[in-house]
């Protein structure tokens, strides 16, 4: 049972990674599921690398494993090897859980070696190895992990909210009115946080617009609502010419113009290199000291 379970399990885990490293080299992969494309996103560098690290460490843990049939010394460090291994698989697997909306098939095959190895080898310390397992897991899920996944996939309005701000309930009040559609973005997704943070957002709600050629971002419940209550698409120019007309238009370039700010009017001009525009507004503390005044 000892050889067994410490030299021939070994072996065929070692036949299982140096069998899809070799498919890698040529392009392909045991494992055609999605989920083992995005588990190769989350690395620092070529799942490949991995691949070579995890036939080096089978490789060792074979060989410890067979001197440890006669070899206490040798014994000890193969349990060391194998429950580091495990620690190790169960934090790259756990973390894709997290992060990926599908685990990779061949970290699950590995891991599950790993285990079986374990189980086999020392059976009354098996407990402390799922448990082990199990407390990488749920540490893991305390975190805020970015999820590997796009939230804008599709054309349309997204907002980034907070169920407590009441700027964000009152976009939403004015988007539920008009049966405006949108996609709702928690500011609680570590993706939406990331992408403020990126951008140097400092205030919510924030209204993202895809369509097929760019991305236009609005920030503030004010600019959001002015958005939406343009009345006819104007070019800028064309205003420009109306605001030479008559006195009433050359004030409305300091005023609204039909409930649309210049401000946003004049925003992502002509730089057509960059798609985003962001719009800026007064944070809430801004807002609560101008009222105040």
């Amino acid at each position: 049972m000892r050889f067994i379970s410490r030299v021939f399990l070994p072996l065929l885990l070692l036949a299982y990674i140096a069998t899809e490293t070799y498919l890698k080299l040529q392009h392909k992969s045991l494992c055609g599921e999605v989920g083992c494309k995005l588990a190769g996103e989350l690395l620092n560098f070529d799942a490949l690398y991995l691949n070579y690290a995890g036939l080096a460490g089978v490789f060792v843990l074979t060989i410890l494993g067979f001197l440890s049939l006669k070899n206490k010394f040798y014994e000890a460090l193969f349990f060391v090897g194998l429950y580091s291994a495990i620690a190790f698989e169960a934090t790259i697997i756990s973390y894709q859980f997290i992060a990926n909306p599908e685990p990779c098939i061949f970290c699950l095959g590995v891991i599950s070696s790993l285990l079986l190895i374990a189980l086999v080898s020392h059976i009354k310390h098996f407990a402390i190895t799922v448990a082990t397992v199990l407390s990488i897991f749920v540490g893991l899920n305390t975190l805020a992990i970015t999820q590997n996944k796009a939230f804008t996939t599709t054309e349309g309005n997204y907002l980034i909210y907070s169920s407590t701000c009441p700027h964000c309930k009152k976009v939403k009040a004015y988007l539920a009115k008009h049966k405006i559609d949108y996609t709702p973005i928690s500011v609680k997704e570590s993706n939406a946080r990331m992408f403020l943070k990126f951008a140097n957002i400092t205030s919510i709600p924030v209204l993202i617009v895809k369509n097929k050629r760019d991305l236009t971002v609005t920030v503030g419940d004010k600019k959001i609502i002015s958005h939406f209550e343009k009345p006819v698409k104007k070019d800028i120019d064309n205003i420009k010419k109306e605001e030479k007309h008559t006195v009433q238009t050359q004030q409305s370039s300091t005023m609204p113009l039909g409930g649309i700010n210049a401000d946003f009017l004049n925003a992502g001009g002509a730089d057509a290199g960059c798609a985003i525009t962001i719009t800026d507004t007064p944070s809430c503390a801004d807002d609560n000291a101008s009222n105040s005044r």
